[in-house]
């Protein structure tokens, strides 16, 4: 992938909306790539503003690619992009207007440790960037201390990491999340529905939409749509009395409910719910619900440096030696042999 500084507008076609209403001058943002970035998070960010400088007849945005140091950067699919400059090289003059950053991460970015990285972070920040991160960059932003007091959201799949790392800080579980001079976004394609947010509130929901259909979507996903598929979807089941009773064991992990408080919860008898969860899942209501908590448990172990007997708490178990015994039998390895084979 090659250099996007001189990104231009690709010029109106005869199918092209008008010119969009909003400020003369271009934004200018600068991505800084983090070893390991989601390919897919940074693509569908950086598409619906070539898009929509082309739908608009004129430069919109401009964008710059980065680096800590300058040099290429490997994405997790293994697609190593060139950069146009390292963080330092980026022009951030006092009284001047500073570009919006986006960090973005994807694989191990809750191990990254970049005291440099970090620093410069807060420097823009002093300068009055907006500062964004896009599928795990918010676990860089707490780590650089920038989230404190702004409402943030990570990948479905680090959220239970992050918040087990980030206790004080208000996570939600939505799409993405702006929140004054930051914005974080959950990964995957939701930057696509973040950058045609910010498009519509800079220069009108009709470039948005001409943008989204660009891009063949049927909407535009809001903040607060859900990150996963819903469990009728997910799992393939639709009895509405199962997916209650698993959408409450997948809210009550750290302190499992009782099978017979679970069967009131859902208005019918244990045995009830036993036949059918087993018609439909294949399993007891026991044995799913300890798949859950030992999934969450993994994904602890993988995300996070909690002790491993913290971790079992933090997944219902009350002891180490039973929290070893069932994650072996589930995925063939003991907690600790696992977290040393992440390492």
């Amino acid at each position: 992938m090659g250099h996007a500084t001189q990104e231009r507008t690709d010029g109106p076609s005869t199918t092209a909306a008008p010119e969009a209403t909003g400020p003369a001058t271009s934004e200018l943002l600068a991505f800084l790539l983090i070893p390991d970035f989601s390919m897919i998070a940074f693509t569908s960010a950086i598409e619906p503003l070539r898009i929509a400088n082309r739908m608009a007849g004129r430069m919109l945005y401009r964008w710059s690619v980065v680096s800590k140091d300058g040099l290429p950067v490997r994405a997790s699919n293994g697609v190593v992009v060139q950069v146009d400059r390292s963080m330092e090289q980026v022009e951030i003059k006092v009284g001047q207007s500073v570009p919006t950053v986006v960090v973005c991460s994807g694989i191990g970015a809750e191990r990254y440790q970049d005291k440099e990285v970090f620093g410069w972070l807060r420097r823009v920040d002093r300068h009055g960037a907006i500062i964004g991160a896009l599928c795990t960059g918010a676990h860089i932003l707490a780590r650089a201390g920038l989230i404190q007091d702004h409402r943030c959201t990570i990948h479905w799949e680090n959220l239970p990491g992050f918040v087990e790392a980030f206790p004080d800080l208000d996570v939600a579980a939505d799409l993405y999340e702006v929140d004054r001079n930051r914005f974080t976004c959950s990964g995957g394609t939701a930057p696509l529905d973040l950058m045609l947010n910010r498009i519509a509130q800079a220069h009108g929901e009709p470039l948005a939409t001409k943008v989204s259909e660009q891009c063949l979507l049927d909407r535009i996903r809001g903040p607060q749509d859900r990150q996963r598929m819903p469990i009728r979807i997910r799992l393939g089941v639709h009895h509405p009395k199962l997916i209650m009773a698993i959408e409450l064991m997948e809210a009550n992990i750290e302190e499992p409910l009782s099978q017979e408080l679970l069967a009131k919860y859902v208005a019918l008898s244990r045995r009830q719910l036993e036949r059918l969860v087993r018609r439909h899942l294949g399993r007891t209501p026991a044995q799913y619900y300890l798949e859950l908590r030992l999934e969450r448990a993994r994904h602890l172990l993988y995300q996070t440096d909690l002790p491993v007997m913290d971790i079992a708490c933090a997944c219902g178990f009350v002891s180490a030696s039973h929290f070893s015994t069932c994650y072996r039998q589930m995925f063939g390895r003991t907690p600790r042999a696992e977290r040393s084979e992440a390492a």
